[in-house]
């Protein structure tokens, strides 16, 4: 256990930071879901505008050090050419 005041003061600041880290993963993992489930459903409508509303979220969330720029290229990438697919 922390025993400095700097060290009771890091362990406060970390568990914050997690908190926090994890509704923003959550709130990602819901969008992203969103654009799946309209994926799977052929809504073709319903798929573009989750992925407008997603894709604002995941650049956010790249910007933020939540996840790394590869993987929010990755998202966008895969997500959009399953749209296009539907076609």
């Amino acid at each position: 256990m922390a025993n400095s005041p700097q060290a009771r003061k890091r362990a406060r600041q970390a568990e914050t930071r997690r908190q926090r880290n994890m509704a923003q993963r959550s709130t990602l993992r819901t969008f992203v879901k969103k654009v799946i489930k309209a994926i799977r459903a052929e809504d073709k409508d319903a798929a573009v505008q989750a992925y407008k509303e997603a894709v604002p979220r995941i650049d956010r969330a790249a910007r933020k050090g939540l996840i790394h720029a590869n993987k929010a290229a990755r998202h966008k990438s895969r997500l959009n050419a399953h749209i296009k697919a539907m076609a």
